[in-house]
């Protein structure tokens, strides 16, 4: 038998799952926590059965008389004192963290015909971009503005200044780098934006240019390299904004972030790391000195050879990755040579909610 003496009464009180308390038919919450008695208490509890007949406790409320039928299975998973609750998957706790001789036996990939088919081989390739931050589709169609396609086998596509989709190859007068044949190095798109897409895509149409092959590097796993050989560099960077700025003809886009951004317990969460977006800093000259030192720490650590994963995209390849975590590079490759990729944005609460699906039907067969 469950006990309720470690539990709040405000909290339990909060997730009561009556019909008074909750639409039965979404479980949304119909009161405000305004709403609850100010001087709350447990009056009485009781043993129960839910309507399914499942063992459950029943609160007697003080002082206002509402009852709350609680599921034994419901409180042994939830009561202060249980497990830690598992938290939205962008963490570096829900992460495995890598650098490249980790896919010595080849890179996490799946078959774009079995992968719009078979819910299973799309479960696992959407949990590869969860879990080491990215997948390779190959097969897929090369076709103009497929890339969208493939956004929309698990999301949503971020349509920004760039369009639904963008063409990386070179322009007359690009307006950002990566539509030259310039060496690109490791970075994430978009700093200057908030919120920043969270989802790459790429998807390959033609790559007969001399050079041009793509890398990737795991950005947490040099933050917690960073964390564990600099500690003071890493403080710095994790708490001083940048100041990311994007302009163009028609687009000013700017965005205060710090190049590594940590949640409220300290966690890896976010890198914003692009050389060509960076604004002036302006700060104290001594803060200046600590900030650029920790910088440049970082930015040589990014560029450590054995941290970078090399591969070569071919037409019908479509890498998916996340933008948050994964910094993404190319090699400087020949104009005149024939590259053409086509590039989307997506966000990863679509892709997330998709996988959650995908494994809830899983589990109901």
């Amino acid at each position: 038998m469950v006990s309720l003496a470690s539990a709040p009464p405000v909290w339990l009180r909060d997730n009561c799952p009556c019909a008074d308390c909750r639409d039965p038919r979404n479980g949304q919450k119909l009161f405000q926590i305004t709403e609850l008695p100010g001087a709350l208490a447990v009056g009485a509890v009781h043993d129960a059965r839910t309507p399914d007949g499942a063992p459950a406790r029943e609160v007697v409320w003080a002082p206002d008389g509402h009852r709350s039928v609680y599921p034994e299975a419901w409180l042994g998973a939830h009561l202060p004192g249980a497990p830690a609750a598992p938290g939205d998957g962008r963490t570096e706790d829900d992460k495995e963290l890598w650098a490249p001789d980790r896919f010595a036996g080849g890179l996490p990939e799946a078959d774009w015909s079995a992968y719009t088919t078979d819910p299973a081989v799309r479960a696992a390739a959407l949990d590869s971009v969860l879990r080491l931050g990215f997948v390779l589709l190959r097969g897929v169609p090369v076709r103009d503005r497929h890339v969208l396609d493939v956004a929309r086998t698990f999301g949503y596509v971020r349509e920004t200044n760039y369009g639904e989709l963008f063409e990386v190859r070179v322009e007359a007068g690009p307006n950002n780098l990566a539509f030259t044949g310039a060496r690109i190095t490791p970075h994430t798109d978009n700093p200057y934006r908030d919120p920043v897409p969270t989802l790459q895509l790429l998807h390959c149409l033609t790559n007969a240019a001399r050079g041009g092959d793509s890398g990737l590097v795991d950005g947490f796993h040099a933050a917690a390299l960073l964390r564990a050989e600099s500690p003071e560099a890493y403080e710095i960077l994790t708490r001083v904004p940048v100041p990311f700025v994007f302009a163009d003809e028609h687009t000013e886009l700017r965005a205060h972030r710090p190049l590594i951004g940590t949640d409220p317990a300290g966690r890896l969460r976010e890198i914003r790391f692009n050389n060509r977006s960076i604004g002036t800093l302006r700060l104290p000259a001594g803060l200046l000195d600590a900030f650029y030192a920790a910088y440049r720490r970082f930015a040589e650590l990014l560029l450590r050879p054995e941290l970078r994963l090399d591969f070569r995209l071919a037409p019908g390849d479509c890498l998916i990755f996340d933008n948050t975590r994964l910094l993404h590079a190319r090699t400087a490759f020949a104009e005149s040579g024939d590259r053409h990729l086509q590039g989307a944005y997506a966000d990863i609460d679509g892709l997330t909610s998709t996988l959650a699906v995908l494994r809830r039907e899983a589990s109901a067969k």
